[in-house]
């Protein structure tokens, strides 16, 4: 358009006098600027917009190449200058048209039967760049002006707009839930002061243990991540280097390589020179940072020994911490009961059946490992491992004062042996309802019984009684292990339990309230210990007091057993005690088909009463 409009624009003003043409000059350039804001008014055009014109552009030149440019270059300036105006109004409907959409392909050629042929293009999809390019090409080969957008086009263009901006926005779409999102947020990390962000390892955004918690390590999230940059590092290096001596033949007594020399060397130099002690100020540092966090924080370590084995001792931590974390995600880390749900124990793994005050980080773990013979829990199976080739208990400590076969009690001092009692009441509580002692057990002696093998003396079962008890109870507390129930060491732990009452020459009887199994067996044993004193007793009058005095079974006790029998009655005034030969018979049957396996030998016992403490 720009060249015919000039080529018309200076027809006309070759034919007028100077006055005239200097008037036309000034409209001339306020035609060109107009046409120039036209244009930026063009570019500025939205995506849908630019196609819509562009569209009506090829239009109207497809309508204008029959007749009316070509008459205008035919006829002449002055025709040309004249059909300009007529160019433009014939465009005009075509514009409508296009803008549209209800002109077919099949009108266009009726309407121009010599219509300009363009090339087809294969895709559309690179973008706003190549329909730009589009736009440019068609605009120098079209010289007609552009159009200027109406309101419609404008309102087309619009929702067009917001539909493709539709198209790429997610924010409808439900959050993904990110791997840290899984977790319970209403835990918390027992670290004082510890807002459970970040972790050991640097790869997770939250913890909950003191295992993975930065602070209590002296760290921050910031410097977990850095190390575990670090790390990551290293392990690529040492995969690669693992890489490039594959082709080395692997022999038991090979010669190390120069890189692995060179490590070698230089880990020998790093240990060479940590320093031997710590100074007065770092005294005062480690010392000031013990008495301000106590047992809540990690003891600082630096300077304790080189920074090679530091690093290898955080290296170790930080593993032992994504292991657990693994453990969480698999289901084994309870996250809100705070109950441990299986310990192995031995040759065994148990079922838990209550809760047990364990320490909180040890209490988070689904699965607890505990050494058999001195107790202590752990992590870990590694660590179990560790700790059993180094671990020298093979017996409970304490003094061993009965021996039969390979069934021995040991009698442990709460006073003495602090921690295994402790360690012992845990346990026990994993496996009872109405148990109150975990800590405080200096006042209490533990008899333990075991079963020895080669490997050493197991665990059985244990009762625990208190030193001075005013109530004369011998039993304060009574376990067998799961693994040994059923099988008669119940009756002989309370058996035993009796014998060191007789021993002392007083009338005991067990701690209130029994647990659920505890009074089955106890039930039971009272009721062995009627039927075998009536089995023998040949007299007519018989006394609870005697029977008491013999069995040194707590008269209550008694009373009660023979209510559940049915063999106290009351007549004429008279409590009467009958002897049923069913129940005696049925007694002996029983007694004859269990032998003599598993009872308590009165001689085998080495044992004199403790003066009290």
């Amino acid at each position: 358009m720009g060249s015919l409009l000039n080529k018309s624009l200076r027809t006309a003003g070759s034919s007028s006098d100077g006055t005239e043409d200097s008037d036309f000059s000034a409209d001339l350039e306020h035609v060109k600027a107009a046409v120039r804001a036209r244009r930026r008014s063009s570019t500025r055009l939205t995506r849908a917009s630019l196609r819509l014109s562009q569209s009506s552009q090829d239009n109207s030149s497809s309508l204008r190449s029959g007749s009316p440019a070509a008459a205008a270059h035919d006829e002449g300036p002055d025709s040309a200058a004249e059909s300009a105006p007529a160019a433009a109004a014939t465009a005009a409907p075509a514009s409508v048209f296009s803008s549209g959409r209800r002109i077919t392909r099949s009108q266009q050629g009726a309407a121009n039967p010599k219509a300009k042929r363009y090339h087809l293009r294969q895709s559309r999809s690179s973008g706003s760049d190549t329909e730009a390019n589009d736009a440019k090409q068609g605009a120098d080969q079209d010289e007609t002006p552009p159009r200027t957008p109406t309101e419609e086009d404008e309102r087309l263009a619009k929702e067009l707009s917001l539909k493709e901006a539709a198209a790429h926005d997610l924010s409808h779409r439900p959050k993904r839930r990110r791997f840290h999102e899984s977790y319970n947020f209403n835990m918390k990390c027992p670290t004082p002061g510890c807002n459970s962000l970040g972790h050991l390892t640097g790869r997770h955004e939250r913890h909950f243990s003191i295992s993975g918690c930065p602070l209590y390590h002296n760290l921050s999230a910031d410097e977990c991540k850095g190390k575990a940059t670090t790390r990551d590092k290293q392990s690529e290096e040492r995969t690669l280097s693992h890489r490039q001596d594959e082709n080395r033949h692997s022999t038991r007594h090979q010669a190390p390589t120069e890189g692995q020399q060179r490590y070698k060397d230089k880990v020998t130099e790093l240990r060479r020179k940590r320093n031997s002690g710590l100074n007065k100020e770092q005294k005062e540092k480690y010392t000031e940072h013990r008495q301000s966090h106590g047992t809540s924080r990690e003891p600082l370590l630096e300077n304790i020994t080189s920074d090679y084995d530091l690093e290898l001792f955080r290296k170790a931590q930080a593993r032992a911490s994504e292991d657990l974390e693994k453990l969480r995600l698999a289901g084994q880390v309870s996250e809100g009961s705070n109950m441990i749900k299986t310990i192995v124990f031995g040759r065994f793994e148990l079922d838990t059946w209550y809760h047990s005050p364990y320490p909180e980080e040890y209490a988070r773990l689904g699965r607890l490992f505990m050494c058999e013979f001195c107790l202590k829990y752990m992590k870990s199976q590694t660590i179990l491992r560790r700790h059993m080739a180094k671990c020298v208990w093979k017996h409970p400590p304490g003094d061993e004062i009965y021996r039969k076969g390979n069934i021995s009690v040991f009698e442990v001092d709460g006073k003495k042996n602090k921690i295994y009692c402790q360690n012992l009441c845990l346990l026990a509580k994993l496996f009872l309802d109405h148990k109150t002692l975990y800590y405080d057990v200096e006042p209490f002696l533990f008899y333990v019984m075991t079963e020895a093998d080669n490997t050493g003396c197991h665990l059985v079962g244990y009762f625990s009684k208190e030193k001075n008890s005013f109530l004369n109870y011998n039993v304060s507390c009574i376990l067998t292990m799961p693994q040994y129930m059923r099988q008669g060491y119940g009756k002989m732990l309370i058996d035993f339990s009796y014998l060191l009452s007789k021993v002392e020459e007083k009338v005991g009887s067990p701690e209130r309230p029994l647990s659920d199994l505890g009074l089955i067996s106890y039930r039971s044993y009272w009721k062995d210990v009627l039927l075998r004193y009536l089995n023998s007793f040949q007299g007519k009058e018989i006394s609870i007091k005697e029977i008491s005095q013999e069995t040194a079974v707590n008269p209550v006790d008694i009373v009660s057993t023979l209510q559940s029998l049915q063999m106290l009655k009351y007549w004429k005034g008279k409590h009467l005690v009958l002897k049923r030969q069913d129940l005696i018979d049925d007694w002996k049957a029983k007694e004859t088909k269990r032998g003599n396996g598993k009872t308590i030998d009165p001689t085998a016992l080495k044992w004199t009463p403790p003066k009290g403490t």
